[in-house]
């Protein structure tokens, strides 16, 4: 197997476990009650209405990487998510949560996924290649 084939199915890899991670934190959200979500956002001092672009980004996000569509523009996207959770909720927790609150581990790997698939893409079984000019190297 060439090397380029391997890194192209380490970011599939990436790719598809990411968008699934994001469909189903989307999903979980509206699915539980979004108006309850926007809620909670407005009692940690963030907007109501940032719920509902949060969820869309996920649910939505989500379902895109999975196929390989925009993969690119949809990991920045999640990676501002997980920054926004990061400082917003879970910093002050630690690394490893506190016993009350969970850590920002799990952020920080969802967020180092998504500047991988952001600097390097994802072309392997991706509805991207379809538009692409590139040859496919893999």
């Amino acid at each position: 197997m060439t090397e380029n084939r391997q890194g192209e199915l380490g970011a599939f890899v990436l790719r598809v476990i990411l968008g699934l991670t994001f469909f189903i934190h989307g999903w979980s959200k509206f699915s539980g009650g979004i108006d309850g979500v926007s809620g909670w956002f407005a009692s940690i001092g963030l907007p109501g209405f940032l719920a509902y672009i949060v969820a869309t980004i996920e649910l939505v996000g989500g379902i895109l990487l999975i196929i390989g569509l925009g993969t690119r523009v949809i990991a920045i996207l999640n990676g501002f998510v997980m920054i926004g959770a990061i400082f917003s909720v879970k910093l002050s927790a630690g690394f490893m949560g506190n016993g009350q609150s969970a850590g920002y581990e799990f952020d920080l790997a969802l967020l180092a996924i998504a500047i991988y698939l952001a600097l390097n893409g994802s072309r392997f079984l991706a509805v991207d290649s379809l538009f692409s000019s590139k040859k496919r190297g893999y």
